[in-house]
């Protein structure tokens, strides 16, 4: 549970941004610099894990990392895609101060976007010391294997201080996990690294891609035994495509296909290569007597892909935690965070201090006894938690992400201070407000409660945001909802909705993609649409209902036209029925709105709605 008293205003938020100056408390007690490894998962969920309470996928090596070291309960993401992630643990810095605040490239801007992106940095600026350069300077042999995705040709691992590169390019996933890495039979697609390199060349065909990593990982620690040395593995598991050995996947199958639960059989496959290959890690260190001399960190770069997204998705469930990667929501940025370190760092420990992916490189450079000179960085050393020797404390945790993600997400901001979170709706101003330590699943919104705490927690990330020179976005000039398609039919999938009110909200996990949570009567919805050809149209709704919820009464409004209907059970709220309530006309083409608002809800909640369809009467759908 987390400890208020731990908190404390830590200085004005300009000088949060501080220069490091470590201790050398651990490095002064070792002849020689310790030895980094940094594991860095992609897309991996905070409770994917064993350690973490999962008893469907098996990560035996992982969990005696923990069992071994100290695990945190509450490290965050700097950002719920990757790319800024990594960029944050790379400098220590916010990714809004970088201005790179999504995946790179990112995903154009849509029509059915109201607001358009800002320029961000398609790339990890070369003017920045990373993490790398830091140790690199210090002496440290230095190896990049695995997924970078901060820039390409240029912009890539031996620009950023790593001595050795193996397999990482501007690229963000593979077309494949087994060689020769194809997306389909016939077609072989460039991973953005030459496949004609050594460890693929001399790979047989089939090979598994987190397997190869492995190996060089161990070969390059075996390389490197009698210097110091920075192992940065940031596997390109368990991101899409969803791809494992048929052998694993086989010892999942018969839990599969749970709805809302973990049971994806070949994302378990996946994690379990990746932690058989941190098993030879840890043998190999012990083979060397390198254990003792060597900290392992392991985390992932957000939180797991909880919604579909490709073949074989949705890949896991962040439960208890809401949502997925893409959200700001505790699902989306809420990580594993592991560290070991035998006889420094007390076995099987557990800290519950808030944390987040800028604090891996103070922490680092601290524990190793490296200054970082004129290099100035946002995040807070953790070695005072480590150690076990007293608190670190600041004034708060921020998130920046002006972009729509693949996750179906829209722009917003966060805020995180002692135990309240705020997220705020960049489209609309829209504010949420949850107690995270009565609340962890986020399921009660308190800004209608709590105004005061809403606008001093708004006013503190607006100022966090200019103090970064946050980027903002601006009106996308080529916006329309909802346009008519074919044979005029005008679809409005409740993704598009804007919400109004406290507690209904878009559920956009696979097994409920839905306008749910609709417990309010005074919480409404509307949609704006597009119309080419006007005409009449009857009102088709998509609507479920839990068995003694019915009777609601439901008004559906577009200008002065209005339709009431009353809800009926459909034997569950993702029972999802067709239902005509009515027709209207629209008499002019051109951008229209329409509002559904409950009139009286005797119920639990009013319904679940997935989709509103205006069909031009006379057309037949099928």
């Amino acid at each position: 549970m987390f400890r208020p008293q731990l908190w404390c205003v830590f200085v004005l938020l300009g000088a949060a941004f501080v220069l490091a100056k470590p201790s050398n408390s651990f490095a002064a007690d070792s002849p020689t610099r310790p030895n980094v490894i940094l594991i860095l998962m992609d897309d991996l969920g905070w409770a994917d894990l064993g350690c973490y309470g999962s008893t469907y996928h098996k990560s035996p090596h992982i969990d005696r990392l923990a069992a071994e070291g100290m695990r945190f309960t509450q490290a965050y993401a700097a950002c719920p895609v990757c790319s800024p992630t990594r960029a944050s643990i790379m400098t220590g810095k916010w990714p809004a101060r970088l201005h790179l605040t999504d995946w790179l490239p990112g995903r154009d801007d849509m029509p059915g976007q109201m607001l358009q992106r800002p320029k961000f940095r398609t790339e990890l600026p070369l003017e920045e010391v990373t993490l790398a350069e830091h140790l690199q300077k210090a002496g440290y042999a230095t190896a990049h294997i695995g997924k970078w995705h901060l820039g390409g040709k240029g912009f890539g691992p031996h620009e950023q201080g790593f001595d050795v590169n193996v397999a990482g390019s501007a690229v963000g996933s593979p077309p494949g996990y087994f060689k020769p890495f194809t997306v389909r039979k016939g077609q072989q697609l460039p991973f953005g690294f030459d496949l004609e390199e050594d460890w693929i060349a001399e790979a047989p065909d089939g090979a598994y891609l987190t397997d190869l990593l492995s190996d060089q990982a161990v070969k390059f620690i075996e390389q490197s035994k009698d210097r110091p040395f920075f192992l940065y593995l940031p596997h390109y598991a368990v991101h899409t495509p969803l791809q494992a050995k048929k052998d694993v996947i086989a010892k999942y199958e018969a839990g599969k296909n749970r709805p809302g639960q973990q049971s994806n059989p070949i994302y378990a496959a996946m994690l379990e290569s990746a932690d058989d290959g941190i098993g030879r890690i840890l043998q190999k260190l012990s083979d060397l007597k390198l254990a003792e001399k060597t900290i392992i960190l392991f985390t992932s770069d957000n939180g797991g892909l909880a919604t579909a997204e490709g073949a074989n998705t949705p890949s896991t469930i962040n439960s208890p935690l809401r949502d997925g990667k893409g959200h700001l929501y505790e699902g989306g940025i809420h990580v594993p965070l592991i560290v070991r370190w035998p006889g420094n760092i007390k076995p099987g420990s557990m800290s519950e201090t808030p944390v987040c992916s800028i604090d891996y490189l103070p922490t680092i450079l601290e524990l190793c006894g490296v200054e970082s000179g004129k290099a100035a960085h946002d995040g807070l050393s953790l070695v005072p938690l480590l150690k076990q020797t007293g608190p670190v404390t600041r004034d708060a945790f921020y998130w920046h992400y002006p972009h729509y993600s693949n996750q179906t997400a829209k722009p917003s901001g966060a805020i995180r201070a002692g135990d309240y979170k705020l997220i705020e709706f960049y489209e609309d101003g829209r504010r949420e407000l949850f107690n995270l330590t009565s609340d962890p699943r986020e399921g009660t919104n308190l800004s209608d409660k709590e105004p005061n705490r809403v606008r001093e927690l708004a006013e503190k990330l607006d100022a966090w945001r200019k103090s970064v020179d946050a980027q903002v976005m601006s009106a996308n000039p080529h916006y329309h909802p909802n346009p008519q398609g074919k044979e005029g039919i005008i679809t409005m999938h409740a993704r598009t909705a804007q919400v109004h009110g406290v507690m209904l909200r878009f559920e956009p996990l696979a097994h409920k993609n839905t306008l749910g949570y609709w417990v309010r009567p005074d919480d409404w919805a509307s949609f704006e649409f597009e119309v080419a050809t006007s005409g009449k149209f009857d009102v088709e709704m998509l609507v479920g209902c839990g068995n003694g919820s019915g009777g609601s009464e439901v008004e559906v409004a577009v200008g002065e036209q209005k339709l009431t209907f009353t809800v009926q059970e459909t034997g569950g709220f993702q029972n999802f029925v067709p239902r005509i309530i009515g027709s209207l006309t629209l008499e002019k083409a051109g951008r229209h709105t329409v509002t559904v608002k409950p009139l009286k809800k005797p119920g639990v909640a009013v319904m679940d709605l997935r989709q509103i369809q205006l069909v031009p009467s006379g057309v037949d759908k099928k």
